[in-house]
């Protein structure tokens, strides 16, 4: 893991994607980059304040950004990457919640903010990530003094709440090999390739049911020619 101040200098950036840039050597973030991963946050106040107070955070596959319990003292914003967002249980089963791809914030880390209380859910990188963070102090300070933020903060609380009613409806009313499909379909659209590394056990352990399920339905998938299967791998057809 690597960490740096954001400093008031600026900088070259490198795009990579539509959303994605490569930060310079010296990682500094210059006032086009913030506003083309987050358009609504379109101040030029709000941005420089956002430069001056913020860190940025280099994350390996695998790292944990935010775990359940830890105290929050900082709102994630994803420049590069993808992190993925979980919870788990008393008994310690996960479920897989919803990704944060860049240009997005986390929402429920805002929520714990606001309510002054620890975070409720584990983020951990699914690839390579770059981490903006703002400090939670500067939150209410903005929230009062820009629309802007005001109107980003409520649009990301909007967003993954319809995501979270997603997978709750998906528990609730829909079988497990719809469900695995949605999965399948959500990993293949966040990560931008049909082929996923990813193994039995870890769909498992995000759907919260035993690896020999899945490994029974994604055999009947093979046989349905929606998915193609070989070791640690899973290419979606569909």
């Amino acid at each position: 893991m690597r960490l740096s101040s954001v400093t008031n200098n600026l900088g070259t950036t490198k795009e990579k994607q539509t959303y994605n840039l490569s930060l310079s050597m010296t990682e500094y973030l210059d006032l086009n980059t913030i506003v083309k991963l987050f358009p609504q946050l379109n101040d030029k106040q709000l941005i420089e304040e956002m430069r001056l107070k913020g860190r940025i955070l280099s994350l390996e596959t695998g790292e944990s950004l935010l775990q359940e319990g830890q105290v929050i003292k900082n709102i994630p914003f994803v420049l590069t990457g993808l992190v993925k967002i979980l919870r788990h249980d008393e008994n310690g089963q996960m479920l897989f919640m919803y990704y944060l791809e860049p240009g997005d914030s986390c929402a429920m880390s805002m929520i714990c903010c606001m309510g002054m209380q620890k975070s409720r859910i584990e983020a951990v990188t699914e690839e390579p990530s770059t981490i903006l963070q703002l400090p939670i102090d500067s939150m209410e300070d903005w929230m009062q003094r820009f629309p802007v933020w005001r109107v980003f903060v409520m649009s990301t609380f909007a967003m993954r709440f319809e995501e979270m009613l997603s997978t709750i409806d998906a528990i609730a009313f829909r079988k497990l090999d719809q469900r695995l499909e949605q999965y399948l379909l959500k990993q293949k659209e966040a990560k931008g390739t049909s082929v996923l590394h990813i193994t039995n056990q870890q769909i498992a352990d995000e759907l919260a049911t035993s690896r020999e399920v899945i490994s029974r339905l994604l055999g009947r998938m093979a046989q349905e020619g929606l998915v193609k299967l070989s070791r640690s791998q899973i290419t979606v057809l569909f």
